[in-house]
């Protein structure tokens, strides 16, 4: 019997997100009192994915808040492959519920946005903005699959990779070898294709994205300390 792990599902739509809800891309919520998180250069950060907690039903995640992931918009996206652990071109911001002011505008967030070095060049991930809907569902360690076994999943499962949770995929190899201790997998985002025009998520060539974190660490919903990896074919 294949062995599964339990993971929330995403799937990405075309219905227009506000600055409050779960998205990939686009523009995510921002205080009043704060700004676009920077890297060490000033350069803004854009938003990759933010997500609404209160949507996502996974124990030990946050029940309530926003948790966002920014990157730098640059050819290798933020990631610091020496040092995938370094939030200087990639950010990680967790707002609990009562830090939200809902009363913030699109607008008034957007005045905060200050064009970077690389925002002509469209080498964000991302090509637009989605929502994101959630579902419960199970993955499987594909390391561990025979050939008959892989065929038997690709049979049964999409082959696009977006979840929380469950067993990461790799189109390469797996970074948390000589880290253990983040074992957990607090979002996964792969490439898509949009049929008939062109790609609504495209790492490199083709690739996958994934951050991790140590369980305990979201048990306290302490995100100062995430991995951060993606590669490709």
């Amino acid at each position: 019997m294949i062995k599964t792990m339990p993971c929330v599902r995403i799937k990405l739509t075309d219905t227009k997100p506000t600055i409050f809800d779960s998205k990939i891309g686009g523009l995510g919520y921002i205080p009043q009192d704060k700004n676009f998180p920077c890297d060490s250069q000033g350069n803004q950060l854009r938003l990759l994915a933010q997500i609404d907690c209160s949507q996502v039903n996974f124990e030990n995640f946050p029940k309530s808040g926003l948790l966002q992931f920014w990157i730098l918009n640059d050819n290798v996206s933020g990631c610091d492959f020496d040092n995938g652990t370094k939030q200087d071109g990639f950010r990680i911001i967790y707002y609990s519920e009562s830090e939200i002011d809902r009363k913030i505008t699109e607008q008034e967030i957007m005045s905060k946005f200050v064009k970077n070095a690389y925002d002509d060049d469209n080498m964000h991930p991302v090509k637009k903005e989605y929502s994101i809907c959630f579902m419960s569902g199970n993955s499987v360690n594909f390391g561990e699959l025979n050939e008959e076994e892989y065929e038997e999943v690709l049979q049964e499962l999409e082959d696009i990779h977006h979840q929380i949770g469950g067993y990461p995929f790799f189109t390469q190899w797996d970074p948390r070898e000589e880290n253990s201790k983040y074992d957990f997998l607090l979002f996964q985002i792969d490439s898509e294709y949009a049929k008939g025009t062109d790609w609504k998520v495209i790492w490199g060539d083709t690739g996958i994205c994934n951050f991790f974190i140590c369980s305990e660490n979201l048990k306290k919903l302490d995100f100062s300390d995430v991995l951060y990896n993606w590669d490709c074919y």
